[in-house]
This record gives C-alpha cells, structure tokens and sequence, in this order.
C-alpha cells in the first residue's frame, strides 16, 4: 500500500494518541487504609481493578477500621491495636486513604505528619463522602431515625444537604495543603459520584436500577454494590491517575441486572468527577 503525503500526516497526528493508549500500566502502589463502614471495604475492590488493569504490584499492607470513626480514633488507638503508625513510621506505604466523619479531625494532620516524616514521597488521600441519614443535622441527632425516604429526593434537596459538607472537605485539604506543603492531600469525591448516579436514577438512566433506595442497603447510608463499586472507581482513578473506563465487570456487580452496561456507566461517572474535582489531582 502507498501512502500520500498528507495520510502520512494524518498518521503522525493520531501517533500519540495510539501511544498513549498502548502505555505501560504504572507501578502498583502499597497502600494503607484507616476509616469507617463507607470505606473499609474499598481496598478489596481497588485492589480488583489494579489486577484487571493489569498493574502488577499493588499491595494493602493494612485496614484501620471503626465504625462510624474520626481520624484521632485511629490515631489514639493503643500501639498493640494500631495498624496505622507503625507502617507509616517504617515509611513503607506509598499511599494512605482516609475516610472521616465529621470534622475538624486533628487527627489527618497527625497522620500526614508523621507518614512525612518517615517517606517524603508518601501520597495521601481523603474520601469526600455522601452524608449519612441524608442529613448532616440528623447524622448529629442521638435518636436516629428507623427508616430515610430516599426515592422522592431532588438533585436541588440532595444539593442542600451536601454542598456544605463537600465544601467543609475542601477547606480542610486546601488548608492542611497550604500548611504542611509537601502533604498534597487528594479528595476522592465519592458523595459527588453518589449524587451524579441518584441523577441517573431520577432519569431513569441507570441501567437496572429503578429507584434511588436501591442504592443503599439501611437508612443511615451503608452502600449497595452499585456505591461501593462507584466509589472504588473513584479511588482507582485518583489513585492511579488513569481512567477506569473498560475495566472489567467487578464480581459484586456481576449478577445485577444488566451488569456490563451498570459497569461502564459507574466508570463513566467516577471518572468525570474525579477529573472535575480541583482537589483530585487528576485531569483528562
């Protein structure tokens, strides 16, 4: 076959494109984890679609996990019970997630610090996440209500409750990032991604998913299969820095209605918010 000049042109045009799709997988990372019930199950699946994206190497050197938990928890527990400071102090982690409740939590900025201290290089991450009860006030309240209606909820009503949250998230990372420079804490923005698939949902554009309460498995906001493999996703793209668009199904996923095209759907969504969010650290 001959080709003319200006095909010849054309193909040194797409060239990085093609390049950039054949790029070698990064490195695995070895991660840490400390949290509550909307994030402990996370390393699992992350750990799935490292394996499935084909990154050798990843490894969760261990879970710091209490219920319903603020950073200090994990931070105050005793040295035979805390899975946390002795990794950081032997500075062999390269990524430590963190999932808190409410805040202030002194105990993030105690974590950074000490990870600093011991590995210059170490990464950190804060999942931003959907707020229990559906309410902030009634997360607080120490009578919690037996049952949430969720399936009548607005975008606008899931906004209200939310955006102050989110933005509390924010300030604290800009702050602890302006304070400690070399910390560069990263939000994963799983109560955006909550919010983006509840739209969908409203839509009626969530493959197999016909009502918002589907997505949770009790009122005060335990995630379905359809958050957790959501807010993985979200995890691996900040993590990694790379979309998880074309993954394979995840084997919680794998008997739901119409699986392949939840899936690409639930990729879809982590990845446009993960790339919208200005504190991800990750950009298209």
């Amino acid at each position: 076959m001959r080709f003319t000049p200006i095909l010849l042109a054309c193909l040194a045009l797409l060239a990085p494109a093609f390049a950039a799709e054949e790029a070698a997988p990064p490195a695995g990372l070895k991660m840490l984890s400390a949290g509550h019930s909307f994030h402990v199950w996370m390393p699992p699946l992350v750990a799935e679609m490292a394996k499935a994206a084909g990154i050798n190497g990843h490894e969760q050197l261990a879970i710091s996990s209490i219920g319903g938990s603020k950073a200090i928890q994990h931070w105050d527990l005793p040295a035979d019970k805390n899975k946390a400071k002795p990794i950081l102090t032997a500075g062999s982690a390269d990524l430590f997630t963190m999932a808190m409740t409410m805040l202030p939590d002194q105990g993030i900025e105690n974590f950074v610090k000490l990870g600093l201290e011991h590995n210059p290089k170490i990464r950190f991450t804060l999942q931003q996440n959907w707020v229990p009860f559906e309410d902030p006030e009634v997360w607080l309240m120490r009578v919690k209500p037996q049952v949430i209606e969720r399936d009548s909820k607005t975008v606008a009503q899931l906004r209200e409750k939310h955006d102050p949250y989110f933005k509390m998230v924010d300030d604290l990372v800009i702050g602890l990032n302006k304070q400690i420079v070399a910390a560069k804490i990263a939000v994963v923005p799983c109560g955006e991604a909550v919010i983006a698939l509840r739209e969908k949902v409203i839509k009626g554009e969530a493959p197999g998913i016909t009502k918002q309460s589907a997505l949770f498995t009790d009122p005060l906001g335990h995630p379905a299969a359809h958050i957790r493999v959501l807010a993985a996703y979200c995890h691996f793209a900040v993590i990694y820095k790379r979309s998880p668009v074309g993954l394979a199904v995840p084997g919680q996923l794998a008997k739901l209605p119409e699986a392949e095209k939840l899936n690409r759907l639930l990729q879809e969504i982590a990845w446009k918010v993960v790339t919208e969010h200005p504190l991800s650290g990750v950009s298209k």
